[in-house]
C-alpha cells in the first residue's frame, strides 16, 4: 500500500531542498509524510501545528523552506485543521460578552427609571411623596335623644290628633292667614292638612324637587374631574384648564377629608408641572374651558332675591369654594359654615387666575393672562383632580341651602336627559323626571331649580309626595340623606327642637324676605314615620310663624 507521500505533486517535491527535509517541514524526498493520525496528545491538534503561528498564517519557518516563488510557482497552502474551531471560540465569548453588556445596560435603564420615578422626574406608579392620610374628627357632643318604640314603620297615629295640631299651628299668633300644611304616613295617605292644594311660594324647600329628579337621573356615584390639556404646535404651547362642573374646588391641595376641597388646584398645578417638565415645557399660554353651561347662567328673576350677589353666583364648569370671597375670614372647617359671604360673578376666571399663580410657584411660568376657550377635542388629560361624589355634594348643597348648586344639580339633568343648555332647560329637566316618578304636579311653577327667584309656586302636598318617595327611593337616596337634623345639621342646625326629639327630625327648611317653610319625616317616640309639609307667605310675624313651625313638627315625634 503506497504511503502518503507517494501523493504529494512531483513540482513541489523537486522545489524541496536537502534544507527543507531537515527541517522537518516539508519530507525529504523519499521520507514518509508524517501520519495525519499523529495528534499532539496535549492538545489533540496535529503535531505539525506547532509550527502554525498562532493567527493561524504560514510559519516563518515554512516559509523559509519554499524560499522565493517564481512567477510559476504555485505554492498550495496547508490545511490546519485547528483554525476554524478558533474562530468558532472567539465568536461564541463575542456573543457571550455582547448578551452580559446588554443585560447589564437593560438593568442599568430600569433601575435608573425607576430612582427617576420615585424621585418625581420620571412618570410611574413609585414615589417617596407622603400619602395624604385622612383626619377624622373628634366626635361632636349632642344631645341625648328619647327611646324611639319598636319599630313599626306602618304604625299611624289618630289622624284627629295630627288634625288637632294642624289647627293649633295656625292658630298662632305670628302666622297669619297665608298658610298650607299636610301630613302623610310614610306611602303618602294624608292624615290631616289644611289648603294642602294651594299653590304657595315655598322658598328653597323647592330644592328637594330637584334633589329628587337629579338624583332619579345622574349617577351619585360619579365624580367631577377637572383637567389640564397641552396643545403643542406653536411656539408657546397652549395649557388648557378644563372644568366639568366642580364648584367645590379649593386653591390647596386635594382634601380627601372634606366635600369643599376635595379636589385642590394646588395639587392639580404641581401635577401638572410636572407632566410639563418631562416634556421639556416651562412656559405656556394658559386657557381655561368653562363651556359646559352655555352661555345662559342666570335664571330670568334670580336677581330680585340675590341682593349684594350673596345667594347666588353664575352656574360654572369651575369654581374654588363656590365663589365664596371670604376676605380673609375663611372658617375653619370648610364644610361647616352659617355666613353668607359675597359670591364672585366670575368664579371660573378667578379659579384660571389661582391656577395661573398655583403653576407660577410650581415653576412653570404663564404668558400673559388666562384667555377664555376650549380645550381640544378629542385629546387625553395630561392631569386631573377629581370632585367629591355627586352623592356627597348634594348632601353639601342640601344642608347649606347652596343656591347654585342647586341650579347645577338641575343643569346636569338637563344635560342628561336632552333638556335645552339653559336654567329653563333645568326645570324642563326636574319637571319631567318628577312625572315619570308618579309625583302630581298639579299647580307647579318652577321659575328656578333652587326656590330663589320669584315666582315659584307649589302645592304642599307635591312636597309631601317628594318626601314621601324619598323613604322608599332607593336609587334615590341621596335627596333624602342631605336633609338638615334640627339641632345638629345643616340650616336646621339652630331651629328649636327638645331633648326627647333630637335626632328624630329629616328636613329642609326655607327662607325668603316673606316665606318661611319646612318639609321632611318624623320618626314618632311612639313608632313609625310622618312625611309633613309647611309653607307660611307673608306672615304676620316672622320670627313666630318660624317657631310655630319647630314647634308643630316637635309635637308631630310625640304623636
Amino acid at each position: 500500500m503506497p504511503e502518503h507521500g507517494e501523493h504529494m505533486d512531483d513540482a513541489t517535491m523537486e522545489g524541496a531542498t536537502a534544507s527543507d527535509a531537515m527541517s522537518g517541514t516539508v519530507p525529504a524526498a523519499g521520507t514518509a509524510s508524517p501520519d495525519p493520525s499523529s495528534r499532539d496528545v496535549t492538545t489533540g491538534d496535529d503535531a505539525r501545528s506547532a509550527d502554525r503561528p498562532a493567527d493561524g498564517g504560514a510559519s516563518s519557518v515554512g516559509a523559509a523552506a519554499f524560499g522565493p516563488a517564481d512567477d510559476d510557482d504555485v505554492i498550495v497552502p496547508l490545511t490546519m485543521p485547528g483554525t476554524r474551531r478558533d474562530l468558532r471560540r472567539r465568536a461564541a465569548r463575542r456573543r457571550t460578552l455582547t448578551i452580559i453588556l446588554s443585560a447589564t445596560l437593560v438593568v442599568a435603564l430600569a433601575v435608573g427609571y425607576a430612582l427617576g420615578d420615585i424621585a418625581g422626574i420620571l412618570p410611574g406608579p413609585l414615589t417617596l411623596d407622603p400619602v395624604a392620610r385622612r383626619d377624622v374628627p373628634a366626635a361632636r357632643t349632642v344631645r341625648g335623644a328619647g327611646i324611639v318604640a319598636e319599630a313599626d314603620d306602618a304604625a299611624a297615629p289618630d289622624a284627629a290628633a295630627v288634625q288637632r295640631l294642624v289647627d293649633a299651628f295656625g292658630a298662632t299668633d305670628g302666622v297669619g292667614d297665608d298658610w298650607s300644611v299636610v301630613v302623610t304616613d310614610r306611602t303618602g295617605a294624608t292624615l290631616a292638612s289644611h289648603a294642602a292644594d294651594t299653590p304657595r311660594e315655598p322658598a328653597s324647600t323647592l330644592k328637594t324637587l330637584t334633589a329628587l329628579a337629579a338624583a332619579s337621573t345622574l349617577d351619585m356615584g360619579s365624580t367631577l374631574a377637572t383637567e389640564t390639556y397641552l396643545t403643542q404646535g406653536t411656539a408657546t404651547p397652549t395649557l388648557t384648564l378644563k372644568g366639568n362642573g366642580d364648584m367645590l374646588l379649593s386653591a390647596g391641595e386635594s382634601d380627601p377629608s372634606h366635600v369643599n376641597g376635595r379636589a385642590g388646584l394646588a395639587t392639580l398645578a404641581r401635577d401638572t408641572a410636572t407632566a410639563l417638565a418631562q416634556r421639556g415645557i416651562g412656559t405656556v399660554r394658559l386657557v381655561y374651558d368653562d363651556t359646559l353651561f352655555g352661555t345662559d347662567r342666570y335664571p330670568a328673576t334670580v336677581a330680585d332675591n340675590n341682593p349684594d350677589n350673596l345667594y347666588y353666583t353664575a352656574v360654572s364648569a369651575l369654581a374654588v369654594d363656590g365663589g365664596r370671597q371670604w376676605g380673609g375670614a375663611e372658617p375653619a372647617d370648610p364644610d361647616l359654615f352659617h355666613a353668607y359671604p359675597t359670591l364672585s360673578q366670575t368664579p371660573a376666571l378667578d379659579a384660571a387666575d389661582t391656577f395661573a399663580t398655583l403653576l407660577a410657584a410650581a415653576g412653570i411660568t404663564v404668558d400673559g393672562s388666562p384667555a377664555s376657550g376650549s380645550a381640544p377635542a378629542d385629546a387625553s388629560p395630561i392631569a386631573a383632580v377629581e370632585s367629591a361624589t355627586l352623592s356627597e355634594i348634594m348632601a353639601f348643597t342640601m344642608r347649606h341651602s347652596d343656591n347654585t348648586l342647586a341650579e347645577e344639580f338641575g343643569r346636569l339633568t338637563a344635560l342628561a336627559t336632552g333638556e335645552a343648555n339653559s336654567p329653563q332647560g333645568g326645570v324642563a329637566a326636574v319637571r319631567k323626571t318628577l312625572t315619570s316618578l308618579g309625583i302630581d304636579l298639579t299647580g307647579l311653577t318652577m321659575a328656578d331649580c333652587s326656590g330663589l327667584s320669584t315666582g315659584s309656586k307649589v302645592r304642599v302636598s307635591t312636597l309631601a309626595a317628594v318626601q314621601a318617595r324619598n323613604l322608599t327611593a332607593a336609587g334615590a337616596a341621596a335627596a333624602a340623606e342631605g336633609l338638615s337634623i334640627p339641632g345638629l345639621v345643616g340650616t336646621a342646625a339652630t331651629r328649636a327642637v327638645a331633648d326627647d326629639t333630637a335626632g328624630l327630625l329629616r328636613v329642609k327648611t326655607g327662607s325668603l324676605g316673606e316665606v318661611t317653610s319646612m318639609a321632611g319625616t318624623v320618626t314618632r317616640l311612639a313608632g313609625g314615620t310622618l312625611v309633613f309639609a309647611v309653607v307660611v307667605n307673608t306672615p304676620d310675624d316672622m320670627a313666630e310663624a318660624r317657631a310655630a313651625i319647630d314647634t308643630f313638627v316637635d309635637d308631630l315625634a310625640r304623636l
